[in-house]
């Protein structure tokens, strides 16, 4: 918290531009409302430097409130920057959120999620927590945060946003769906042909290892070459750039955590569980259905979780050889300088990684033998 303390004070907090094209001028937070608001700002992380000072469940408690209330009034004080700094005669002028914020935003969710594993907060209690934050953004962007510089970049590809994060989310889906259904298929073989595990494992570790972009330009001219032989892959829109490529790149660095999660908790049943269940009389197919795949199950979330977040992020690389999605937002920002729109196309992509790794790990907890929801 004294990081941020002085990442406060010190660093700047927002800028201002009259437009688009224009470098906005940085502020500090003592020139935005003078340095008794600045320091009056300062005392709820203060509080909460000294509530961590041999702590206790009230104190902790109290470290939580106030964590929170930081959270929820950080939309409302950028309101009140805007009005302190925007010029009313230029109505493209964009107030941008500065290193200093952006920097407490990640320490002071950091704080929240470290506050509620000491506290032992359920996931459930956990993700009420934030309502009252994402209210406040809310409430701040539909009333006061128009000249807000990322809002204003959402505003003019709204449609573009919409379609892109649905098509990101289908592309991910596709590839872990598919990397599933083949990882299970492979690790069943393994089990069965004990041959195919050191050299199964041996091709996937070098799928892995090879970068990604790298891996994209290899597929492009096979791809290519096959879409130019056959017609039915060409009207599928199968091609050297664009989803096919991208697919098969997810497919394959999903395949490897997929395999061996699979594998793992297969081979991870005890044996004196499956000698049980056939002692009862389960045939083969009953002992694997109703006994040992009911309990690796928790093991193959876990994969399914680890493959899912990574494909959120490797899907973002793979709008450089045009396969769209939120990656596409990237890097026209970084074409254009234009920071806010690079933000615009990241920040959702963490936010779908944060997402699924909270829903798959509970989903996994839920089901694991003895876990707690």
């Amino acid at each position: 918290m004294s990081v941020g303390l002085l990442a406060w004070l010190a660093l700047d907090v927002v800028n201002i531009a009259p437009n688009r094209l224009v470098a906005g001028v940085p502020h500090r937070a003592h020139e935005v409302h003078g340095w008794w608001a600045a320091l009056l700002a300062s005392l709820p992380m203060l509080a909460i430097m000294g509530l961590a000072w041999r702590p206790d469940a009230r104190r902790l408690q109290v470290a939580l409130a106030l964590v929170i209330g930081l959270l929820v009034a950080m939309p409302l004080w950028l309101a009140t920057a805007v009005m302190a700094l925007a010029d009313p005669d230029m109505p493209q002028a964009r107030l941008g959120i500065g290193s200093s914020l952006w920097l407490l935003l990640f320490l002071w969710l950091l704080v929240l999620i470290e506050l509620r594993t000491r506290l032992r907060l359920s996931r459930a209690v956990g993700w009420l927590l934030l309502l009252p934050i994402i209210l406040a953004w809310w409430v701040s962007l539909s009333l006061w945060l128009e000249p807000l510089a990322i809002y204003r970049e959402y505003q003019g590809r709204s449609d573009q946003f919409v379609s892109a994060i649905l098509y990101h989310l289908f592309l991910v889906g596709a590839a872990v769906g598919a990397s599933l259904l083949l990882g299970i298929v492979l690790a069943l073989c393994m089990r069965r042909y004990r041959g195919m595990r050191k050299a199964g494992f041996g091709v996937l570790n070098v799928i892995q290892t090879i970068p990604s972009l790298a891996l994209f330009g290899l597929l492009l001219a096979p791809l290519a070459w096959l879409a130019a032989r056959f017609d039915w892959l060409a009207s599928m829109g199968v091609s050297g750039i664009g989803w096919a490529p991208a697919w098969l790149a997810l497919v394959g660095y999903s395949l490897l955590p997929m395999v061996r999660n699979t594998y793992v908790a297969l081979e991870g049943v005890e044996p004196a569980v499956i000698e049980s269940a056939r002692g009862m009389g389960m045939s083969r197919q009953q002992t694997f259905l109703q006994v040992r795949l009911p309990l690796a199950l928790p093991v193959v979330l876990e994969g399914v979780r680890i493959t899912t977040v990574q494909a959120i992020g490797l899907t973002a690389v793979a709008a450089l050889i045009g396969a769209g999605g939120l990656g596409t937002f990237i890097f026209q920002g970084l074409g254009q300088a234009a920071m806010d729109l690079v933000l615009l196309g990241a920040l959702p992509i963490i936010a779908l990684a944060l997402v699924a790794d909270a829903l798959l790990g509970a989903l996994a907890d839920r089901l694991r033998h003895g876990g707690t929801p």
